[in-house]
């Protein structure tokens, strides 16, 4: 009678899970052995000031929430305490974490998941090297202003000399008349 509250609430749990798998883009599993109180309210905090869902969940229902999702390629990461952070942007849940693993040394990253594809631990910390999303937005929006740009200078260059040719001309009419 006792299994049966217990059995319910991990099948909730699975499906939590596998419904943050379905919905992020980015997936990192961490190993947070080690992590004091204080250490572990602080990454908690970042995570959840970032919009990131961040929870330790049993390997188990991990797994068999990534079978329902069919994700198969996790299964060797799944071993020791897992912590699991849900992000929809994979340059900001890796920096988070690689400047927190800077500063406590503690907790590692197992491997990512970035889709579908399984990505380790030190592709997520090259994760963490990229400009964030917005940044990148950015040099791409000026990638595609530059030329704009350009072709205006240029316009502006052409109307100034037509305008001066025109001057020139008039004031040459100006002289021959008078």
């Amino acid at each position: 009678m006792d299994k049966k509250p217990q059995r319910l609430q991990k099948e909730a749990e699975v499906a939590e899970l596998k419904k943050l798998f379905n919905e992020s883009e980015t997936v990192i599993l961490t190993n947070y052995r080690g992590l004091n109180v204080a250490q572990d309210v602080q990454l908690r905090a970042q995570m959840r000031k970032a919009g990131i869902d961040y929870r330790v969940a049993k390997n188990t229902l991990i797994k068999i929430a990534c079978d329902q999702n069919g994700i198969n390629d996790l299964d060797e990461y799944l071993n020791n305490p897992t912590a699991v952070a849900f992000a929809k942007d994979p340059v900001e849940v890796a920096k988070i974490f690689s400047s927190f693993i800077k500063e406590n040394k503690m907790t590692e990253i197992k491997a990512g998941l970035l889709g579908k594809t399984v990505i380790k631990a030190s592709q997520v910390e090259d994760l963490a090297k990229l400009p964030t999303r917005e940044v990148l937005l950015a040099q791409v929006a000026g990638a595609f202003q530059a030329p704009m740009a350009s072709f205006a200078g240029c316009a502006a260059a052409m109307l100034r000399q037509l305008v001066t040719v025109v001057d020139k001309v008039r004031e040459q009419k100006e002289e021959a008349t008078a």
